[in-house]
């Protein structure tokens, strides 16, 4: 199970950018650093960042350095067309400039394990690279597969085939390898922990092929809403709910085309958030008492059915009143 312990109050911190990197085709990396050249609070492996961008935009990067070295973030950006967060970040972002971030926050832990099988596509890769890393580091055996279109646009790939104790195979689509996951997990395998990251097709894909491993045996890290989060969070008829502040001590109706956060906000309740999308997991709030109902990308399937936290910006309740730990 994931722990995300203390991921509400990280706070934030103004560094420095320290090097911008070019790593493939539309692809940079840039290290921050603290401006004094003190050293920066521990990032463990799956950890990323929320990085203030001009005009009040945030985005999350995952970290994708050396979880050891406690002077230096690095991430990884892919410049997506009308991006306004990677756009800042190629076309403007530049070394010897300020930057605000918050975290690290970590919703995708890289827990111990026999051996680990890592699935990534493209710029998926960021998280990864840190556990392939660590894995190294502990001499665990480990394998990457690699989907990108050509060699060519893999960014990091030099740098992931230089560690030891493991291989990474690459499936390059444009020269004709394409990574069958039904083969790759057909066989559950004790011990073995799988963790992907890409595309929402490649990573429905590999929690279809895993379903019948142990439970827990794959971890995935979503860059964007799952589609079924994103329908669940567009249907009609949502019934309000009374969301009851039990620290706080006052009672907020809810209605049906509002948000829990955006209604709580109303009345003067501030919960920390991000992205507004469920995939951050800087609103994670505890539920005391009622049955929320998730619409995040973050929770683990134990984590849903347990119902002791939820995220107040996208998931609502199955019960008509949740009591809520603010």
């Amino acid at each position: 199970m994931v722990d995300r312990t203390g991921s509400r109050d990280v706070g934030t911190m103004t560094l420095r950018v320290h090097r911008v990197t070019w790593e493939a085709p539309g692809v940079v990396s840039v290290d921050l650093r603290d401006p004094d050249g003190g050293v920066l609070p521990r990032a463990e492996p799956g950890a990323h960042l929320d990085l203030q961008l001009p005009g009040g935009l945030v985005r999350q990067y995952s970290l994708c350095g050396d979880p050891a070295d406690d002077r230096v973030y690095r991430i990884g950006v892919l410049e997506v067309a009308g991006g306004r967060g990677s756009g800042f970040v190629h076309g403007a972002l530049r070394p010897g400039q300020l930057v605000t971030v918050g975290g690290p926050r970590n919703n995708f832990s890289f827990d111990p394990a026999d051996s680990y099988v890592f699935v990534a596509g493209g710029i998926g890769v960021t998280p990864l690279l840190p556990m392939v890393r660590e894995a190294a580091r502990a001499g665990r055996p480990w394998t990457l597969h690699y989907c990108v279109r050509s060699a060519a646009r893999a960014p990091f790939l030099e740098e992931l085939s230089a560690l030891p104790g493991g291989e990474v195979v690459l499936h390059a689509s444009a020269e004709g390898t394409r990574l069958s996951v039904e083969r790759l997990l057909a066989e559950p395998r004790d011990g073995v922990l799988v963790y992907c990251c890409g595309p929402e097709r490649l990573m429905t894909a590999v929690e279809v092929a895993a379903a019948h491993w142990p439970a827990g045996s794959a971890r995935f890290e979503w860059f964007v809403p799952r589609s079924d989060a994103r329908a669940a969070a567009g249907e009609d008829g949502d019934a309000p709910v009374e969301v009851v502040c039990a620290r706080a001590g006052i009672t907020v109706p809810v209605p049906p085309d509002v948000s829990i956060l955006d209604a709580l906000a109303g009345q003067g309740v501030d919960v920390p958030c991000s992205c507004q999308q469920g995939i951050c997991g800087t609103c994670e709030t505890r539920v005391i008492e009622g049955e929320p109902d998730h619409r995040d990308s973050i929770l683990t399937e134990a984590e849903r059915a347990a119902g002791k936290t939820m995220m107040v910006c996208v998931s609502r309740a199955r019960s008509p009143r949740l009591v809520l730990d603010l």
